[in-house]
C-alpha cells in the first residue's frame, strides 16, 4: 500500500489539544520526552511491514541504495523502550513494523500518524510492504492494490465505535498504482500486476484455508468462494489493507497496497 501526502499530516481529535504531553505508548515516544520535529521532521518516506526483522533488513537495504550506510551505527531500534513495535530510520526513510492483522496495525497507525503530525512532516509517502496469498497468480508476483475489499468483496472498512458500526472508505490512489507498475517494468525483476486485495480478519477460516484448528466447509466450497473472489477482481488476500487505507485517507493520505504472493498462493 502506498500513500502520498503533499500537505501536513492531519489528526482529527480535538481532545489532543488539551494534552500537556501526547504519549505514544507503543512506540515509547512522546511530545514531552522527545523532540519529535528534530528526530523525524525530515521524514519523506515511511515503509511499514509486519515483522521487526524484515523492517530492520529493509532499513539496511535502503541505506545501501541511498549510499547512506553507517557500519558503526547498527541502525538502532528507536522503539527499544517497548517490545510492541520496532522502528528504524535512515535519512528521510522511516521503517516501522506493525505486527499481524487489523488491530495491531491500527494501533501502530494511530501513533504513527500522530508522530508525523507532531513532527510537522509534509510531502510524505507511506508504503506498506508484505506477503500475501495470491489467487490465480504465480508465487512471487507483486500485487499493487487497486482497491482494498472485505471478505464479501466490498470496498469498505467497518469498525464499531461506542456501540455503533462506522463504515469508512478504502479508496486508494490510482495514479500511484500506475506509477508503481511502470517502476516495476523498468526494473524487470519480477511479475507485477494491479488488482483488488481482500482484507480478512484471520489467517485460517477467513482466508478459506483447510488446515486450521476448525474448518466447517469443503474443498469444493473453498474453491467456489475463491473463484467468486477472482471474478470480483481480487488478486491477493492479507489482513491489514482495509484499515490502512481507511486511516490514511482520514489523515489526508492517499495511496496503494503492495503484496508479495507467498509460495502457498491459492490457485483456482
Amino acid at each position: 500500500i502506498i500513500w502520498y501526502l503533499s500537505s501536513p499530516v492531519y489528526v482529527h481529535n480535538p481532545h489532543l489539544d488539551a494534552l500537556k504531553d501526547d504519549i505514544l505508548y507503543h512506540f515509547s515516544l512522546g511530545t514531552g520526552s522527545h523532540n519529535l520535529p528534530a528526530m523525524f521532521g525530515d521524514v519523506k518516506f515511511v515503509c511499514v511491514g509486519g515483522s521487526p526483522w524484515r523492517m530492520k533488513s529493509f532499513t539496511e537495504f535502503i541505506a545501501a541504495e541511498l549510499a547512506m550506510e553507517d557500519p558503526k551505527s547498527g541502525y538502532p531500534n528507536i522503539c527499544a523502550g517497548t517490545d510492541r513495535y520496532a522502528m528504524y530510520k535512515v535519512g528521510p526513510v522511516l521503517s516501522v513494523s506493525h505486527g499481524m492483522g487489523i488491530p495491531s496495525i491500527a494501533i501502530m497507525l494511530h501513533e504513527l500518524i500522530k508522530l508525523l503530525h507532531h513532527a510537522h512532516c509534509t510531502d510524505v509517502t507511506i508504503i506498506r510492504i508484505g506477503t500475501s496469498g495470491g489467487i490465480g497468480l504465480e508465487p512471487g508476483t507483486v500485487v499493487v492494490t487497486k482497491q482494498s475489499v472485505d471478505a464479501t468483496f466490498l470496498p469498505k472498512f467497518e469498525q464499531v465505535i461506542l456501540g455503533k458500526t462506522v463504515v469508512r472508505s478504502t479508496d486508494l490512489d490510482q495514479s500511484l498504482a500506475q506509477e508503481l507498475l511502470q517502476c516495476s517494468k523498468g526494473l524487470n525483476q519480477f511479475e507485477t500486476v494491479i488488482g483488488n486485495t481482500m482484507c480478512t480478519l484471520d489467517f485460517y477460516e477467513g482466508q478459506a484455508r483447510l488446515d486450521g484448528a476448525f474448518c466447517s466447509y469443503t474443498e469444493a466450497e473453498k474453491q467456489e468462494y475463491l473463484l467468486k473472489a477472482k471474478e470480483a477482481g481480487v488478486c491477493n488476500i492479507e489482513m491489514e489493507s482495509s484499515v490502512f487505507a481507511a486511516m490514511c485517507k482520514l489523515s489526508g493520505l492517499q495511496g496503494k497496497n503492495n503484496g508479495l504472493t507467498r509460495p502457498e498462493s491459492f490457485f483456482v
